[in-house]
């Protein structure tokens, strides 16, 4: 239990891959709804379509390190998924692989400062601020969370979870915005009263990571 909380190799971050392309699959129509709303209703199928893709990818061959990893789910992404979600994700991803190294396992500092280093590409490409409404207001507080977290000594199951709860308030707190960037920036007030489907999708993201890093659930 204690070595496996400790660090995630190869093997676990190819298990958080799936997971994210599972709870995708499980929430595609949620996501769809959310951005039928806001957007052209198509973020639910783009993000499926991409996670499968990038799980055939990791199916056919598991990289070794963690950086060719992480790069060839991001590239993956950025072939594979439409709309604005696969330059976002696929840097995110590309980003957290160029931060990690040639390493076979991250620790939880690690993992911390891809996150970071991919929240800051995401943050490039889009030039998202808080409260902009979208996938940054669930994945900055979820990454500072994270940081938080491991700088007061928590090991990953506690830090991923406080990541994962992060960005659940994060995603909640986009529903009275209104959005001004991408899409749905174009409905002006009309986009209030909706929660954000990148924001949605991002804390997916971590708590897929919740998931795998955290089997049994647990009191904190």
């Amino acid at each position: 239990m204690g070595s496996m909380m400790a660090a995630i190799d190869t093997a676990a971050l190819v298990d958080w891959i799936r997971r994210f392309r599972d709870v995708i699959a499980e929430k595609r129509e949620w996501l769809t709804e959310l951005d039928s709303a806001i957007g052209d209703a198509d973020h639910g199928a783009n993000m499926a379509r991409g996670m499968d893709a990038v799980v055939a990818k990791l199916d056919s061959a598991v990289p070794p390190t963690v950086d060719e990893l992480l790069k060839t789910v991001g590239m993956t992404l950025v072939s594979s998924v439409g709309g604005a979600s696969g330059p976002l994700y696929g840097t995110l991803f590309l980003r957290m692989g160029m931060a990690a190294g040639t390493v076979d396992e991250l620790d939880a500092a690690g993992l911390a400062a891809s996150l970071r280093a991919g929240l800051d590409g995401i943050v490039a490409r889009g030039k998202a601020e808080a409260g902009d409404k979208t996938m940054f207001d669930a994945m900055a507080p979820a990454v500072d969370a994270l940081d938080a977290a491991i700088a007061g000594g928590a090991d990953l199951a506690a830090a991923t979870a406080a990541a994962a709860d992060a960005a659940a308030a994060g995603r909640d707190a986009t529903e009275p915005l209104v959005a001004r960037k991408g899409r749905a920036s174009y409905l002006g007030e009309r986009s209030a009263g909706h929660i954000d489907p990148g924001a949605a999708s991002t804390t997916l993201l971590f708590e897929a990571c919740l998931l795998y890093t955290s089997p049994s659930p647990r009191d904190s």
